[in-house]
C-alpha cells in the first residue's frame, strides 16, 4: 500500500471507528461472517476449512507413529506447521516459512498444547518408546486478514474430527489395523484477536485495518472461558486498563464464539 493511499486510508479507519463503526460496516466487537467445513481434505486423518469474510484457511491432520520427546516419554506429540501458500497474498514469497509464518504456527500451537486439547497420554503406544505424533499442518489459501483466528479455529475443528488408526503391539512393533478410534480431546480452545487504533480495540482486525494498526493481541480461552495463551504482535502497546478492557473483551467474545460454534 503506498504512503499516500496509508494515510487515507488510517484516516477513514480512524474516523469509522471514532463512531463506533468500521469501513465494512461492522461494530468494533463483531466479527466477519464465518463458515467451517470440517473433513475438506478426504486422505488426511483430520480436516477443516475456515472462511472468514474473505479469509480463507484450510488445515490438514496427519497421524503417525513416532518417538516421545524424552523429557515426557508418556506423552504424544504434537507439531503445528504454517505454510502462506503465494497465491493468497501478493506479499507471500516462495520458500522458507518466513516470520509470519512461523509467529502464525506459534499461536495456534500455544493455544491448542496450553489448553491441553489434546489428550497426549492416550497417545502413548510404548511409554518411552512409541507414540502417535501428530502433524498440524496449515495452509493459508487467501489471506483478508485475521489469519490466527481463521487458522486456530480451522485447527481446533480439524482435530474434532481426526481419527487415529487401531492398531497392536507384537514384540514391540506397532501393527496399523483396520479401523479408527477419534482423536482424544479434552478441550476445544477458542482464540480471539483484537486490534489497536489509536486508543479503540476492535475485534476481528481485517487486512486493511492490520495494515494500519497500532498493535495486536490474540487470547486463547479455554472451554472454561480461562486465558490459557497470549501473543502481542505489531509496534503499538497496551495500557494496563487497555490490557484488562481487551481480555474483557475477548472473553465474551470467545464465549458468543462458542455457542455458534457449539464446541
Amino acid at each position: 500500500m503506498s504512503s499516500l493511499l496509508t494515510r487515507v486510508k488510517l484516516q477513514q479507519i480512524k474516523k469509522a471507528i471514532e463512531e463506533g463503526k468500521r469501513l465494512d460496516q461492522r461494530n468494533l466487537n463483531e466479527y466477519r461472517a464465518f463458515s467451517i467445513e470440517q473433513g475438506a481434505i478426504e486422505k488426511a486423518e483430520g480436516s477443516a476449512r475456515v472462511k472468514l469474510g474473505k479469509t480463507e484457511v484450510l488445515v490438514g491432520i496427519k497421524v503417525e507413529v513416532g518417538t516421545p520427546y524424552a523429557d515426557t516419554p508418556n506423552n504424544g506429540v504434537m507439531t503445528v506447521n504454517a505454510e502462506l501458500v503465494p497465491l493468497a497474498s501478493s506479499t507471500f514469497e516462495p520458500g522458507p516459512p518466513g516470520d509470519e509464518a512461523i509467529e502464525l504456527s506459534r499461536i495456534v500451537d500455544r493455544g491448542i498444547r496450553e489448553s491441553e486439547a489434546i489428550d497426549t497420554e492416550k497417545l502413548c503406544i510404548i511409554p518411552g518408546k512409541k507414540v502417535f505424533v501428530v502433524f498440524v499442518d496449515i495452509y493459508v489459501l487467501n489471506h483478508d486478514g485475521n489469519l490466527i483466528d481463521a487458522s486456530a479455529m480451522a485447527a481446533v475443528s480439524a482435530l474434532m474430527n481426526t481419527k487415529m488408526h487401531n492398531y497392536e503391539i507384537v514384540d514391540e512393533e506397532v501393527i496399523i489395523k483396520q479401523g479408527y478410534t477419534p482423536l482424544p480431546m479434552n478441550d476445544f480452545p477458542i482464540t480471539v484477536t483484537l486490534g489497536k487504533i489509536v486508543d479503540k480495540l476492535f475485534i476481528d482486525p481485517g487486512l486493511e485495518e492490520e495494515e494500519v494498526m497500532d498493535s495486536r493481541l490474540s487470547i486463547a480461552f479455554t472451554g472454561k472461558g480461562e486465558i490459557c495463551a497470549m501473543q502481542k504482535g505489531g509496534s503499538g502497546y497496551f495500557t494496563a486498563e487497555q490490557l484488562k478492557e481487551a481480555m474483557s473483551l475477548a472473553q465474551s467474545t470467545a464465549e458468543s464464539q462458542r455457542k455458534k460454534l457449539k464446541w
